[in-house]
């Protein structure tokens, strides 16, 4: 048994983790605001980053333009509904997305979801590791692994899920640095 199998399972929780904080509106635009939200068109749904092209035309401004124009009001029910405070303007062919500005209210809410979703990815890591722990434990008692092994693989297994979070952390000390400025 090799824990460093084990790390795309961990890198995974990661990027998980940066596509939904990515999601977190700051005071900078940014398509990672609105490419995952789904879109009913065509009897499916479908991200918006593969309905449209989405740029950035300055700080504030978020840009959506379908391929195909005749789903500009599908597109803009969706970001409407998506829960995420976004208002779009449709301009016939595209969609313009200006953020407001933030207030100080606004920003400590971001942060305080933004905590929420630093937790459910330090959770995950956590359900890694003793999803791992088990199977070491399993193999100890299949007599696969010595009890010397056990205890080598669970420090190895505690450092990397500590190096993991380690991470998460750093993230998010990002992400807050990012919403707090002004």
């Amino acid at each position: 048994m090799n824990i460093e199998n084990k790390k795309p399972e961990f890198d995974k929780i990661i990027e998980r983790t940066k596509t939904e904080l990515g999601a977190l509106r700051t005071s900078r635009a940014t398509p990672a605001l609105v490419e995952n939200i789904q879109v009913e068109v065509y009897g499916a749904r479908q991200s918006l980053k593969s309905l449209a092209s989405l740029s950035v035309s300055d700080p504030r401004t978020l840009v959506i333009d379908p391929w195909d124009k005749s789903i500009v009001k599908e597109i803009e029910k969706a970001i409407s509904a998506a829960g995420s405070g976004l208002n779009p303007v449709n301009e016939g062919k595209s969609l313009r997305i200006v953020l407001p500005s933030m207030t100080e209210e606004s920003r400590k809410e971001l942060v305080r979801l933004l905590s929420i979703k630093l937790e459910e990815g330090r959770v995950a890591v956590r359900t890694m590791r003793d999803k791992i722990r088990g199977t070491i434990l399993e193999a100890e008692k299949k007599k696969e692994i010595s009890e010397d092994e056990r205890y080598d693989l669970q420090e190895e297994l505690d450092k990397l899920s500590g190096e993991y979070n380690e991470q998460i952390k750093k993230i998010g000390e990002a992400k807050e640095k990012e919403i707090m400025q002004i």
